[in-house]
C-alpha cells in the first residue's frame, strides 16, 4: 500500500480546494473514467476505483482532516508502519482541542462517544451517462459502482472464523484512555482514543484473512435503479441505504447518481423543451408543402405555409419532455432552414433565370424594404455633402 498517490493528485484538486471544487473534479475524473464509457479498459477502472476512493475520503470533513494530518494512515490505519500511528494514535504531544476538551468537556463540550454504538455509513456517488431519448422517457439501467460492506467471512468483526474480538484490556472496551501531558499551562489530564484498539474497544489476535482484520472490505457491485422520465444533464438522484455499510451495524449511507446526457444528432434541450432543425427545399419553401417532422413519439405530418422564410420556428405542442414530476410536457420548436440547390443543370439555370426576370418587389419584401432604407441612407448623405 505504500504506493498509493496523494488523493489530491487523484482528483488534480489543491490541498485548498473547496467542497464544491473537490466535488467538480470527481465528477469530471468519474466521468473520464467511467466503466461504461471504457468497457474491458481495466487501466480505466483501475483509475475510476482510485477516483473514488479519493472523494469517498476528501468529501468527508472528518476523514479529510485526518488525511490533511497523517496521510493515507489517518484514514486506514493499516497503511504503511509507524508514522503517527494512524488515526486515534497518540504521538506523545498535545494539542489545543484535548487542552480545552479537559476543561470544558464536562460542561456542554465534546461527548466521548461509545466505540461499540451504531453509526450509521458514508454516502457514495458515482456517474451514470445515458442517451438523450433515455433521459426523456425514462429507464432501468445496470450501474457498476464501489462501495463498502461488512465482511462476508467474518460478519464484519474483524476476526478470523471460529474466534471472536475480545475486549481491550488497555481501555477496558471504552476506546479512549486517559493521558497525562505537561503543556505550558501546568500537566493536563485529556482522553484519546487508546492506541491498542484504535479506539475500537475490541482487539482483534486472530484478524480475518478476507478483510485483514478491518471488518470490511471494499466490493465492486452493479444494481438495477429505475431512472424517471424528465431528467437532465448535471442532476443527482438519490438511493437510500445503498451507500456505504454502516459500523457496528448502523444504517447504510445513500448513493447519489451523477447524470450525464450523450448529445443527440438531431434534438437540442432547452428545460422541458425540444429545439430541431428542419431543412426545406426552395420550392417546398415557395410553394408550402406536407413535410414529416421528427420527435421524441415518431415521425409526425406538418403543413408548411407557402412563403415560409429562413429562421422561422413553429411549434408542436406537448413534443417534448416531460417534467420530471410528472407534471405535463414541454414542447418541441422547429426553427425552418432552406437549403440552396447546386450542381444545377443548364436548364435549371434558364428556369431560375427566367423566374427572376419576372419576379417583383412584391416577392421579395425584404429586399424592398432594405432597398428603400439603403436609398433613403443614400439620399441623406448627399444632402450633408451638399451643405
Amino acid at each position: 500500500m505504500a504506493d498509493k498517490r496523494d488523493y489530491y493528485e487523484v482528483l488534480g484538486v489543491e490541498k485548498s480546494a473547496s467542497e464544491d471544487e473537490i466535488k467538480k473534479a470527481f465528477r469530471k475524473k468519474a466521468k473520464q473514467y467511467h466503466p461504461d464509457l471504457h468497457p474491458d479498459d481495466k487501466e480505466a477502472e483501475k483509475n475510476f476505483k482510485e477516483v473514488n476512493e479519493a472523494y469517498e475520503v476528501l468529501s468527508d470533513k472528518d476523514k479529510k482532516a485526518r488525511y490533511d494530518q497523517f496521510g493515507h494512515a489517518g484514514v486506514d490505519p493499516s497503511y504503511g508502519a509507524g508514522g503517527a500511528g494512524g488515526y486515534g494514535g497518540y504521538s506523545g504531544g498535545f494539542d489545543v482541542d484535548d487542552i480545552f476538551s479537559s476543561f470544558f468537556g464536562g460542561f456542554g463540550g465534546r461527548r466521548q462517544s461509545n466505540p461499540n454504538a451504531p453509526r450509521r455509513g458514508t454516502d457514495i456517488e458515482t456517474v451514470l451517462s445515458i442517451t438523450f431519448e433515455e433521459a426523456a422517457k425514462g429507464c432501468h439501467k445496470k450501474i457498476t459502482y464501489q462501495r463498502i460492506e461488512d465482511c462476508d467471512e467474518c460478519g464484519g468483526s474483524g476476526a478470523k472464523k471460529g474466534t471472536s474480538a475480545k475486549t481491550c484490556s488497555a481501555c477496558g472496551g471504552s476506546g479512549r484512555v486517559t493521558i497525562n501531558s505537561r503543556t505550558p499551562f501546568g500537566v493536563v489530564q485529556t482522553t484519546r482514543a487508546c492506541d491498542s484498539c484504535g479506539g475500537k474497544g475490541k482487539v482483534v489476535d486472530n484478524p480475518c484473512p478476507r478483510c485483514d482484520g478491518k471488518g470490511r472490505i471494499r466490493r465492486t457491485v452493479e444494481d438495477e435503479f429505475n431512472i424517471p422520465a424528465g431528467v437532465d444533464e448535471g442532476q443527482r438522484l438519490s438511493i437510500s441505504g445503498k451507500g456505504n455499510a454502516g459500523i457496528n451495524h448502523g444504517p447504510a449511507g445513500d448513493l447519489y447518481i451523477d447524470i450525464t446526457v450523450k448529445p443527440h444528432q438531431l434534438f437540442e434541450r432547452k428545460g422541458n423543451d425540444v429545439y430541431c432543425t428542419l431543412p426545406l427545399t426552395f420550392v417546398q419553401a415557395c410553394l408550402g408543402a406536407e413535410v414529416v417532422v421528427p420527435t421524441l413519439d415518431g415521425k409526425v405530418k406538418y403543413t408548411i405555409k407557402e412563403g415560409v422564410q429562413p429562421g422561422d420556428t413553429f411549434r408542436l405542442k406537448g413534443r417534448g419532455i416531460q417534467s420530471l414530476n410528472g407534471r405535463g410536457k414541454g414542447d418541441e420548436y422547429v426553427k425552418v432552414t432552406i437549403e440552396v440547390p447546386k450542381n444545377l443543370s443548364k436548364r435549371q439555370k434558364e428556369l431560375l433565370k427566367e423566374f427572376d426576370t419576372n419576379s417583383t418587389d412584391k416577392n421579395y419584401p425584404g429586399r424592398k424594404s432594405l432597398k428603400d432604407k439603403i436609398e433613403a441612407f443614400g439620399e441623406k448623405i448627399d444632402e450633408f455633402l451638399n451643405k
